[in-house]
Order: structure tokens, then sequence, then C-alpha cells
């Protein structure tokens, strides 16, 4: 907070905000297995309404308050971002893509040169864990003060997946996946950098 704001005042905000972040972690938790669209809404709603009033009312926290709320925000960003990204992506596609059993989505290919063979092949395998560690590097690139690391994951994983993105279902999981994920973490990360700096 403020160097003029009294302690008492700094410290409600601070107990505050810990709370409400450790909410959302609690919701985007019991949403990891399967996740539940009002749950996530909630928990988005938390974030979004931190962000916000950091934005109005910025504070300036004390180290180790600091530190602990980083710790958390990260842990929010990272753990939250999969069942946020796996909801808005089962809401994008009508819940009409089938998950393979390597992290991937199950499509129909052609085979070779005979049209009429089709078969089903898992692209964009190991999404789940891309997906970690994209928001791992946006987090903590925006809390370092190195917003640019999204750009670089961004870049980094669009050369990566390339070769995969040949069908529409690909490149449209990819894109929506890729935005509602790196939205995620960098809303967390935001809320965190409003409250430190």
């Amino acid at each position: 907070m403020d160097p003029d704001t009294p302690a008492i005042v700094t410290l409600i905000g601070v107990i505050v905000l810990f709370i409400a972040l450790c909410a959302a972690l609690i919701l985007v938790v019991i949403s990891l297995r399967r996740p539940r669209g009002p749950v996530l809404i909630a928990a988005a709603a938390i974030v979004v309404l931190a962000l916000v009033t950091l934005s109005i009312l910025p504070a300036h926290l004390p180290v180790l308050a600091a530190a602990a709320l980083a710790i958390l925000g990260t842990a929010l960003a990272i753990v939250g971002g999969n069942p946020f990204t796996r909801w808005v992506l089962s809401v994008a596609d009508g819940g009409r893509t089938t998950e393979g059993p390597r992290g991937g989505i199950l499509v129909e290919m052609m085979s070779g040169r005979d049209t009429d063979a089709v078969h089903e092949e898992e692209i964009l395998r190991g999404g789940t864990t891309i997906g970690y560690l994209e928001r791992a590097c946006a987090a903590l690139g925006i809390l370092a003060g190195f917003p640019g690391a999204v750009a670089i994951v961004v870049a980094l994983k669009g050369v990566g997946r390339f070769t995969e993105l040949a069908t529409p279902a690909a490149r449209e999981r990819f894109i929506v996946g890729t935005m509602a994920s790196l939205l995620w973490a960098c809303a967390v990360a935001g809320v965190v950098w409003l409250a430190v700096w």
C-alpha cells in the first residue's frame, strides 16, 4: 500500500488478497479432474476482481507478504490454467473433440493416397505438460519484469507445433488453448505484479 496508508489497512489488504487468491486456487483444484463451468467462472471472477481492485487501489506489500503472494500467485497461474483452458476448449468445440490417451486430440486423417481409407490419429500430444510449462514461463516472466517472455513462449510453441496444425480442429484447439492458457497466467501474474510493485 501507499507509504501514508496506516499499517492496519495494509495488513487487512494483504489478508483479503491472500484469502481471495487461496479461494481461487481451491476452486481450480476442485476442477482439476473435471472442469466445472460455474466453479471456474467463480475463480476467474475472483482473479478479475483482484486485478481491477489493484488497478484502482495500488498496493505495495512488505517483502515477506510479497514473497508469499508471489508463490501463491505463481501456483494459481500454473495449476489454475489447466482446468480453465480445458473448460474453454470444451465450450469452444461443444465437446465434440475426443481427447487421446497421450494428452492430445483424436482427428480423422486420410491414409496416404487412398482417399477412402480414414483412420484416427492423435495429434497435439503433450498439450497438458506444455500448458503447465507455458504458464510457468509466462507468469514467472511477468513477475520478473520481462513480459516479453509471453511472446517468446508463443513463438516457440508455434514453431514446435507447426507440423501438427494441418487440420482445422488442430489449429482451432491450438489457438483457443494457447490464448486461454496465457490469458489465465497473465491475469494472475498481473494481480501479483500490481500487488508487489
